[in-house]
């Protein structure tokens, strides 16, 4: 009897209680759900969503559309199972912060953006997981206005000592050997690590480009 295949929500919802009910347990068989059809719809429409500027190829969401969402994604899904899959270089443009600085962000193709986003679907299930349930920053389902009505609630408990800390170009000191050691520890599958490091040394040999899909799940 085949099996019905279950929907990206419900394998996220599965993930995570397994992540959960056992915090060593290490995941294998992701990759054939980063590749499936059903994730790559779901990450192209996340980054259509979220717009953006096109990349270093200038291919917009536009011509996608133009040329054919279906076959897009057809294309990246047969490299990905091929192993021929290359992240093409980001694009680097920079943003002015409050402090006269300049920030680099680094913006990936659509092409790029849609394998970031399907990694992301798959992993972030795993990691939710393991976060801390104070941090609210780029996490799903998770908003500034909680994390206001949480200070209002330390206030009331008489918890009033604030630490500030900035960590000076964090994204951009990030050893490489370190954050995949860590993702290591909860998955068991060669090849999304391989994915995993393609995507992280598509910007250099250390540090976490700022700009993609992915990135604001690796610092966390």
């Amino acid at each position: 009897m085949t099996k019905t295949p279950i929907s990206l929500q419900e394998l996220r919802r599965r993930i995570y209680r397994k992540a959960k009910a056992e915090p060593t347990h290490r995941f294998w068989g992701l990759f054939t759900h980063i590749t499936r059809m059903t994730t790559l719809q779901e990450a192209y429409q996340h980054a259509k969503k979220n717009n953006g500027a096109p990349g270093i190829d200038g291919k917009s969401f536009a011509d996608v559309e133009r040329e054919g969402v279906i076959p897009f994604l057809e294309s990246i899904q047969a490299e990905l199972q091929a192993g021929t899959y290359r992240p093409q270089a980001n694009r680097k443009v920079e943003i002015p912060k409050a402090n006269g600085k300049m920030r680099t962000l680094q913006i990936p193709t659509i092409r790029d953006r849609v394998v970031q986003g399907a990694l992301k679907l798959i992993l972030e299930a795993i990691f939710e997981a393991d976060f801390c349930t104070n941090s609210y920053g780029f996490r799903p389902k998770r908003s500034q206005h909680q994390a206001l009505a949480e200070v209002r609630r330390s206030v009331m408990r008489r918890m009033t000592t604030v630490i500030d800390v900035d960590l000076s170009r964090y994204f951009d000191t990030i050893r490489h050997s370190v954050l995949l050691g860590k993702i290591a520890k909860r998955v068991q599958d060669p090849q999304v690590m391989h994915l995993v490091k393609q995507v992280i040394k598509a910007a250099g040999k250390i540090g976490v480009p700022q700009g993609g899909p992915f990135s604001p799940l690796l610092p966390e």
